[in-house]
């Protein structure tokens, strides 16, 4: 079931230097949120943070009810166990820029791990349903290919599958075509658009601007570990207000 997400005053530091500073921000269930913003913004950081890749220095994220990486004794936040950890990651699935796929294991063998070994699920309920979500991306009949023998838009496409399997409530995507050469990049976005508005809540980070007003319910603008627009998908990117936002396209278009 697609989950809201809730950030309230969201800090990162690395060696000494702010990432995210106070970031807030309230991302409806079931809807599309395209993060956009230079290199070093923060945006990859930010999206690590939602599943406790990254330990937050400051603030707390919410998906539906529950406290993210932590739970909360009185004022003061603990860190959860790595098997709660765990539990909740079960619920957030997670797309990088490579594609992270394991070599010495088929496409139908990557995707049934999880759901097999984390979820318990039957060896024939999770094939079943592996060869459901590559027909879904355009795979079919491609279960028994090793990894290396697929393009790397095909290969994002598995990593796609591998995340759904898991039947999480959000989906994050970090920059999913940033790898891949400019003719496969459609490929891989024609995929995440068919999943916008299927009841995942999904949070994206790309620079592909024609997809993001094609897809996003809504952009958050981020420069410098903060957000400096944030809103429906036209506003922001149409609203002269926002000039900074304007400019940072016009430069990637």
């Amino acid at each position: 079931m697609a989950e809201a997400i809730y950030l309230r005053k969201v800090t990162k530091r690395f060696s000494g230097n702010t990432i995210l500073k106070q970031v807030d921000l309230d991302i409806p269930a079931g809807s599309v949120t395209v993060i956009l913003g230079p290199s070093g913004s923060g945006k990859s950081t930010l999206l690590r943070c939602i599943n406790h890749l990254e330990k937050l220095d400051g603030g707390t994220i919410r998906v539906g009810e529950e406290l993210v990486g932590y739970h909360q004794k009185g004022h003061t936040l603990h860190e959860r166990s790595n098997r709660d950890i765990a539990r909740q990651r079960r619920e957030i699935g997670m797309v990088f820029q490579q594609f992270n796929l394991f070599p010495h294991r088929t496409v139908l063998q990557n995707i049934i791990d999880a759901p097999m070994r984390v979820k318990k699920q039957g060896r024939q309920q999770s094939i079943d349903k592996a060869l459901e979500l590559l027909k879904q991306v355009g795979l079919a009949g491609r279960e028994n290919e090793w990894p290396q023998n697929l393009s790397g838009g095909q290969q994002q496409r598995v990593a796609i599958a591998r995340a759904l399997a898991m039947n999480p409530g959000v989906m994050l995507f970090d920059e999913p075509t940033s790898a891949l050469d400019p003719e496969l990049v459609g490929e891989v976005l024609q995929v995440i658009k068919q999943l916008a508005h299927s009841g995942i809540t999904m949070v994206i980070v790309t620079h592909e601007i024609g997809f993001a007003k094609e897809v996003a319910d809504n952009i958050v603008f981020m420069e410098s570990g903060s957000i400096i627009a944030a809103g429906p998908t036209q506003q922001v990117l149409d609203d002269p207000q926002n000039g900074r936002v304007r400019e940072f396209i016009a430069t990637v278009l």
